[in-house]
């Protein structure tokens, strides 16, 4: 593995403070893969074999049930993706599809196991990043029961300004129908909220975002760190 992907992995807090032989165990025993967009990588109620890593592109975790269809996370460099799964030798709950071009390193759940068995820092850090995954769905949840839909694509909206730059204007990251899918929403709801939500300050045109009015789309969205901080 180039040695520009050797850093990469290291430097998330899953793996920094590994101890260097466990690590070299970790990813002397993975693949390093590029896949086309729409590619599924993983299936639900499958058994894990390995842990994902993103290098680069993006990953789509979704579920399926009764010929419906959501968007649970997206994922994107550099980062894992169901990790419990892998550690709890438990079945999937949801599956992956590449959204974009994308590069994989895929670690052997055994080489996982292992090195969690032996290295007490790497214990650590997946029991963290465990813990931050419930703290997220707590917030997901919340999200979804405590609010309108217009005021998660509100809080949505501030929240990827914010990732950009704070400029007042974004790309989407993604199609609409996925991010219809990851607010609760169905397409066409999304399509009456974003008009909506021109009366708060907000212009959508094509895939590009603008924030005409901030201190509106706040007003309504009513931001709360206990929903919306990743860091909270």
């Amino acid at each position: 593995m180039p040695s520009r992907d050797l850093a990469d992995v290291k430097s998330i807090h899953l793996f920094k403070n590994v101890a260097d032989r466990h690590f070299a165990t970790l990813v002397e025993a993975a693949y390093l893969q590029r896949f086309p967009p729409h590619v599924v990588l993983i299936e639900e109620c499958q058994h894990p074999h390995f842990l994902h890593v993103v290098l680069e592109g993006s990953v789509e975790l979704f579920s399926r049930h009764a010929g419906h269809e959501t968007s649970i996370d997206v994922v994107r460099p550099v980062a894992t993706f169901i990790l419990a799964a892998v550690v709890g030798e438990q079945p999937y709950l949801a599956s992956g599809r590449t959204l974009e071009a994308s590069r994989i390193l895929m670690i052997p759940g055994e080489a996982v196991r292992s090195v969690f068995d032996q290295d007490p820092a790497f214990a650590r850090a997946i029991v963290r990043e465990l813990a931050q995954a419930f703290r997220g769905m707590i917030k997901a949840l919340k999200n979804h029961k405590l609010r309108t839909g217009n005021e998660r694509l509100a809080n949505w909206i501030i929240r990827q300004n914010l990732a950009h730059g704070a400029t007042g204007r974004f790309s989407l990251p993604y199609d609409k129908r996925t991010l219809a899918a990851r607010l609760g929403m169905t397409p066409e709801s999304l399509s009456r909220s974003l008009g909506a939500l021109a009366s708060h300050g907000v212009a959508a045109r094509g895939r590009t975002i603008t924030i005409r009015n901030l201190a509106a789309l706040t007003d309504l969205a009513k931001p709360s760190p206990s929903i919306d901080d990743p860091d909270y």
